[in-house]
């Protein structure tokens, strides 16, 4: 399965679940729960503007994810935070393209 992620695809999400940009509770809740809209953050702000990052597995994509917060949370000098199993299943779900 091949996933995708771009400042399009997630402004595509949040305007096909009719959720608005600054509503963190919505975002919270369509990004896996508790910590979803840090996760959805975390995703704007590791892909950069106009690019499309595209990722062949699950796995692979986690490893991004995480591999970006483990990056900067070591910039910040903070411990990092996990990508927990909810939120990879909402990220899989949101970021897989159509089969």
């Amino acid at each position: 399965m091949t996933f995708i992620l771009s400042h399009q695809v997630l402004d595509d999400i949040l305007q096909a679940h009719r959720v608005k940009g600054n509503d963190l509770a919505a975002i919270d809740k369509l990004f896996g729960g508790a910590d979803g809209y840090y996760w959805y953050h975390t995703l704007r702000h590791m892909c950069p503007k106009k690019e499309v990052m595209v990722w062949h597995s699950a796995e692979q994509m986690r490893a991004a994810v995480q591999g970006h917060e483990d990056e900067t949370a070591a910039e910040d000098e903070v411990k990092p935070q996990a990508l927990k199993d909810e939120h990879l299943a909402a990220l899989t779900r949101l970021l897989a393209l159509p089969s």
